[in-house]
């Protein structure tokens, strides 16, 4: 297997992966016999650990959560490919490129830069629906480029929007200049995002349990190759993964992530979710990650990492002064990520650490 792949190259293997063929194998070796019926095997970011876990993928799953995103949205059509195709958002666009029959339009290699993705969404094919799938870094990116890169994404049928928690600034204004967003939920381990604007794609499911968000649908998948936990469970309504993310639903049945279970931090004894704290911090601060730093007195001491400065005092009140309101701030000069634009929690903890030693 090449250590890097060039997306159409990509494109064709998936397509024979798809069809029966040898199975795909990105993101590095692993130890175990693929088994027999996957298409795809792909590593997962590694949101708690740090270290990704090899995810297979059957036909059957990758074709459900395609099928089920074209039913959701226009019907298939022509993706725009500005997320690197090693993690599951950036597979999809080539998958569900596939099943449209269409090549996707490809943005120039490189960092991302907002003026290369409008030169690609403007001179793409008026021939079909134009689909867009981006994490929420590069639209923040997009705002705060030139109005032409704004409007040329005005010119997508959908933009989705996912791999991490979007801040509803952004949204808004990103909407408000006729950009469809669609704000995803999903993983690696449901074949990319199963939950559309809080609504459940055709065929997914959503469960709470004790606070924590289960999924159940045809795009699940087979399981890990690899000697750690399977977070999957069987019952009378079907297959479940059991995520890690904390959530509700409200009465018309849509779905509210509150961040991750691993995540909560305990400070003075109080349960504080960092996406909490971080979407009432965004109008003040833009990008933030909130993180809880060790404390010999607060168990963990709420701390922002942003990269706009602002005092202490201007943050607090922007949460209310509550338990839940941070006693710290770190000002740095971007944001870690990690995988697909995730916000690194890891190494923003790292960098406050840091930062209150100095």
């Amino acid at each position: 297997m090449p250590a890097t792949w060039d997306p159409l190259t990509l494109r064709d293997a998936l397509q024979s992966a798809l069809d029966g063929g040898a199975p795909l194998v990105l993101g590095g070796p692993v130890d175990r016999v693929v088994p027999e019926g996957v298409a795809l095997v792909l590593r997962t970011s590694g949101s708690s650990t740090g270290v990704g876990r090899p995810v297979a993928l059957s036909a059957a799953a990758l074709l459900a959560s395609t099928d089920a995103t074209h039913a959701r949205l226009s019907g298939p059509g022509r993706w725009v490919l500005a997320l690197p195709p090693v993690h599951v958002a950036g597979v999809q666009v080539l998958v569900r490129s596939v099943r449209a029959g269409l090549a996707p339009v490809l943005v120039r290699p490189g960092p991302f830069d907002a003026t290369a993705l409008a030169d690609a969404v403007l001179a793409a094919p008026d021939d079909a629906p134009l689909y867009l799938s981006l994490v929420p870094t590069q639209l923040h990116r997009v705002l705060e480029a030139d109005d032409r890169a704004l409007a040329a994404l005005a010119r997508c049928s959908a933009v989705l929007l996912g791999g991490a928690a979007a801040a509803r600034a952004d949204v808004d204004r990103a909407r408000a200049a006729g950009v469809p967003v669609v704000t995803t939920y999903g993983m690696t381990e449901t074949s990319g995002g199963c939950v559309y604007d809080g609504l459940p794609l055709p065929g997914a499911q959503v469960r709470i349990r004790q606070g924590r968000v289960l999924l159940g649908g045809p795009m699940l998948a087979e399981g890990y190759l690899d000697d750690g936990p399977q977070p999957f469970e069987h019952d009378a309504e079907g297959r479940w993964f059991v995520t890690s993310d904390a959530g509700a639903v409200d009465a018309e049945g849509r779905l509210a992530i509150l961040g991750r279970v691993d995540d909560v931090i305990i400070t003075g004894g109080v349960k504080v979710h960092p996406t909490h704290v971080e979407r009432l911090l965004e109008p003040l601060v833009g990008e933030v990650i909130v993180v809880g730093v060790p404390d010999a007195e607060w168990g963990a001491i709420v701390t922002a990492v942003v990269t706009r400065a602002c005092s202490l005092t201007e943050v607090r009140d922007a949460v209310g002064h509550g338990p839940d309101a941070p006693r710290a701030v770190v000002v740095v000069d971007e944001l870690p990520t990690r995988g697909p634009g995730k916000p690194d929690r890891r190494a923003a903890l790292a960098l406050a650490q840091a930062a209150q030693r100095r």
